[in-house]
């Protein structure tokens, strides 16, 4: 298991299932982890990286934490290691470089609240998967290169993509994008992430059609909310509460749209990117719908599905691989709230 988070989640982004204000902020099942024991690693490498002095210490930097060189400063987009190492270096000894770790460290501090959630949500894993691997986890500057590096035994996290509004430096993306880069989404992307990994989530790879997407990214979205059950809905899918209530009361109208195109059983790629796809809007809904409000509805007929089948654990859905059968089980029926 290997993912980039803005790269998986381009076109994996989840909206959230909701009754209204008080369900969209609400828990889900909370497990009894008192006997759970995780021992978390976390090496923050920021101070380490706006301290160096010479190429020699970042050389040395980067040797001992190779995942950081390789996969979330990218070695191998370069043609060769001075190239390299000169770019990190111009970036890290910039003036600027200290601003911005000045502004990780206000945002974050000593990070102890960002271990206390990992801690959580590893032990909620560990409840439902008790063999389940807990990986090292590590946060760094990148200068807004990578946002997050998640694999089975390490996590990277760069911090300077979750400063939140009002910072004074962020990512350069649209404005809908930016809602998944505050400071509380930074558990709930990587359990996202381990909700997407083929290693926990089992799909039919012969199975092209869009209820097969929509079931498979609705699974990784109820996934992610069991490992940090009390989260609100937004904080995942990215969508303000507006959204996320009109996509509710207007679930009718969405659905009916769905069978208009004939969605559900679609393979055809342009049509499955217009409903799952990374957008602004639905406009072929409305205006007023969100995108990627497929996902919306394919998490929405997982939680129909395991509200009917009560003696399902977790662990059971995620190898169900028969997108057909748990829509058929499901029995969804969206209707106007």
């Amino acid at each position: 298991m290997r993912y980039f988070l803005s790269c998986a989640l381009i076109g994996l982004v989840f909206l959230s299932s909701c009754g209204g204000e008080e369900e969209e902020q609400g828990c889900a099942f909370m497990p009894n982890t008192s006997d759970i024991n995780v021992e978390l690693s976390l090496a923050s490498l920021s101070d380490s990286l706006t301290a160096i002095k010479s190429k020699a210490e970042l050389v040395a930097i980067l040797d001992h934490h190779k995942a950081l060189r390789e996969f979330f400063f990218k070695r191998q987009q370069y043609p060769n290691d001075s190239l390299f190492i000169n770019e990190l270096y111009r970036r890290f000894t910039h003036k600027s470089f200290d601003t911005l770790a000045m502004e990780v460290k206000r945002v974050f501090g000593n990070e102890s609240k960002l271990k206390e959630e990992f801690t959580q949500a590893f032990k909620n894993l560990r409840y439902y998967y008790p063999e389940a691997r807990i990986p090292k986890i590590e946060t760094a500057l990148s200068g807004f290169e990578t946002d997050m590096y998640v694999s089975d035994s390490l996590i990277i996290v760069g911090l300077d993509y979750y400063l939140g509004k009002g910072a004074r430096f962020r990512p350069n993306m649209y404005e809908y994008m930016l809602r998944q880069y505050n400071p509380e989404n930074i558990v709930p992307s990587t359990m996202l992430l381990y909700g997407i990994s083929d290693d926990i989530n089992v799909i039919d790879p012969a199975n092209k059609t869009a209820l097969a997407d929509m079931i498979a990214y609705g699974k990784s979205f109820y996934f992610a909310k069991q490992m940090i059950p009390c989260t609100p809905d937004s904080v995942f899918i990215w969508y303000s509460s507006d959204e996320i209530q009109g996509a509710w009361k207007n679930q009718d109208l969405i659905w009916a749209r769905f069978i208009e195109d004939k969605l559900l059983y679609s393979t055809s790629h342009l049509l499955k990117q217009r409903y799952l796809g990374e957008r602004p809007k639905t406009t072929e809904v409305g205006n007023d719908c969100p995108g990627r409000i497929a996902q919306w509805v394919g998490w929405q007929i997982v939680k129909s599905y395991m509200k009917n089948k009560s003696d399902q654990t977790l662990p059971e859905l995620m190898k169900n691989g028969n997108p057909d059968k748990i829509f058929e089980d499901s029995k969804y029926k969206p209707v106007r709230k």
